[in-house]
């Protein structure tokens, strides 16, 4: 069984992520989207909210594309959480040039710790290439309109939590 590893910290999940988890999971068996706790970043989203909104995005993909999905938090290395999971491929997502420089220097040092764990890039889509999850948040934070960048639900949730519904 092929099982790949989304990695991310979705906060919150957007149109692009969702985009790469389709075509990641026509790729594998069964794809295992890490959610990222990284209290470094502080999430708007609690690890709770942000699992619920990837469950609801997900739901259906795994009957329409015949792959398992599974949403699982993490808070280790990347490297370890591919193993705790069975992972043989890690999926990253790339928009632009400037996310190749830093995914590149991750796969470098992924590669030294565990080399038989290959890492699979999938450019976004053009029309979700702009989307970032900060930039969502600011858009929405300032009273424009995200509806072309997450799903109804997930706009729902992102107005309610910075009190805007």
């Amino acid at each position: 069984m092929r099982v790949g590893l989304y990695p991310g910290t979705f906060d919150p999940i957007t149109l692009g992520h969702i985009d790469i988890i389709r075509r990641a999971a026509a790729l594998v068996d069964r794809l295992v989207i890490g959610v990222a706790i990284n209290r470094d970043k502080g999430p708007l989203f609690t690890l709770e909210e942000r699992v619920a909104m990837i469950e609801e995005a997900c739901k259906g993909f795994s009957d329409e594309i015949d792959t398992e999905i599974v949403v699982h938090p993490f808070e280790n290395l990347l490297i370890d959480c591919a193993h705790d999971v069975g992972a043989q491929v890690i999926v990253r997502g790339l928009r632009a040039v400037a996310d190749f420089e830093y995914e590149y220097q991750m796969v470098g040092m992924n590669r030294v710790l565990d080399s038989s764990v290959e890492t699979v890039f999938l450019m976004a889509e053009a029309r979700h290439q702009a989307i970032a999850s900060k930039l969502v948040k600011e858009i929405a934070r300032l009273d424009g309109d995200v509806s072309n960048f997450v799903t109804p639900p997930v706009q729902k949730a992102l107005l309610s939590k910075l009190g805007k519904s």
